[in-house]
């Protein structure tokens, strides 16, 4: 395990909130498929990241958790080819994130956006933890845990992987400066060879004195090509770069995903708070009904009245299920009266069904074989330890509590 791969790695969790609706679907678990067969994926449920929020209502996680877990299953996230864990599982995590709590400056957590965001929205609950104002660490330990080189987030959670930048960042300022780390970077540079040492040390140099980031990437890309130094070497040399110490803990890099466009039934954003939402096992029959009732345009008071498309959640679904045929056949049909409202919504639900058709059955798999549910998650686990292990042994050695 080591910052070089990291680059090729990805992490991404969700809080377990039981039974996902096609918002999770087309905002995060289609992503997830995708990026599975491109990187290096661990997917994990965030379940202590749960109780930062409901730590009065803990007896709901546990079956919140593989009910989720089913979900991620039948949408297509394949054990076979990503690592799927629980986070309280991998207990590692709260090692990791107990011994960054000590060099984090306490103003970080607190100017993170979302803290002040999500007590304003939850005042029922009390936030005044410490929990809660340090989830973002543990999220920050979550993803450093793993050296992740790219963390899929939406716009609003770029904030989240700004400050795991900053505390990797303080992190191997505080402990990467090994004794005799500037001679051990200048045994590396001589291993690269005359020529090959010259143009890393003359793109350092343009990088440190005139932030050319074009510099930077040359004289990365050269260290990453080197066969004859040691996975130290390579750290110290990427460390050294940018005027720091060895890279222990690399900074990710914030991955952007589009924003779900999946609405809800009443064109709101899809949520179980609105009651808006279709889950990814609801049943054919409520399927059907569920986009009947729909509201449309409320122009259309009768079948002969003329509506206006940009005015009714149902198009908005034709957005994501149409193609543009339909979509101008809806269009024409409803500007004119030439359709019915009902009319309309037979596409649509004739797409939603189609859609959820194979994942009702893998669900239904999975249901009746939960014992192979928890063994693909104990798998999971094992390996997630493994990786976690390995990082957490040398944020050990560095911190200087490798004692026995």
């Amino acid at each position: 395990m080591s910052s070089v791969v990291s680059s090729q790695r990805v992490l991404s969790g969700m809080r377990p909130t039981g039974r996902l609706h096609l918002g999770h679907y087309h905002g995060v678990l289609k992503n997830w498929v995708r990026l599975q067969h491109e990187y290096e994926c661990f997917f994990f449920v965030a379940d202590w990241h749960a109780l930062t929020t409901e730590y009065e209502n803990p007896q709901r996680i546990e079956q919140n958790v593989w009910e989720m877990v089913i979900d991620w299953l039948a949408a297509g996230v394949n054990p076979g080819s990503c690592t799927l864990f629980i986070q309280s599982r991998v207990p590692e995590h709260a090692e990791l994130h107990l011994l960054l709590s000590m060099m984090t400056p306490l103003g970080w957590l607190e100017r993170v956006p979302t803290y002040k965001d999500q007590q304003e929205k939850l005042k029922e609950k009390d936030l005044a933890t410490y929990g809660f104002l340090g989830y973002p660490l543990l999220q920050s330990a979550d993803i450093l845990m793993y050296r992740a080189g790219l963390v899929p987030v939406g716009a609003d959670q770029v904030a989240h992987v700004e400050i795991t930048r900053e505390v990797a960042r303080r992190f191997n300022h505080l402990y990467g400066r090994e004794p005799g780390f500037e001679e051990a970077v200048a045994a590396a540079v001589r291993k690269m060879g005359k020529k090959q040492a010259k143009v890393y040390q003359d793109n350092r140099r343009k990088y440190q004195e005139q932030g050319d980031e074009n510099a930077l990437e040359t004289a990365r890309a050269l260290v990453m090509d080197q066969q004859n130094i040691t996975l130290g070497d390579r750290e110290r040399l990427l460390g050294d770069l940018e005027g720091g110490g060895k890279v222990i803990l690399p900074e990710p890099q914030a991955l952007l995903t589009p924003a779900s466009k999946m609405p809800g039934l009443d064109g709101q954003k899809m949520s179980k708070s609105y009651g808006n939402f279709i889950s990814l096992r609801e049943e054919p029959d409520s399927v059907d009904e569920k986009i009947r009732r729909m509201p449309t345009d409320p122009a259309r008071v009768r079948r002969t009245d003329p509506g206006n498309p940009d005015n009714c959640p149902v198009w908005q679904l034709h957005q994501i299920y149409s193609d543009e045929q339909t979509r101008q056949w809806v269009r024409e049909g409803c500007t004119t009266a030439g359709i019915g409202c009902l009319d309309c919504k037979k596409p649509v639900v004739e797409a939603v069904q189609a859609e959820l058709e194979p994942i009702r059955r893998r669900a239904e798999e999975h249901t009746r074989n939960p014992d192979l549910v928890r063994s693909i998650v104990a798998d999971g686990c094992e390996e997630a330890r493994e990786a976690a292990r390995a990082t957490l042994e040398e944020v050990r050695s560095v911190m200087g509590l490798n004692y026995r």
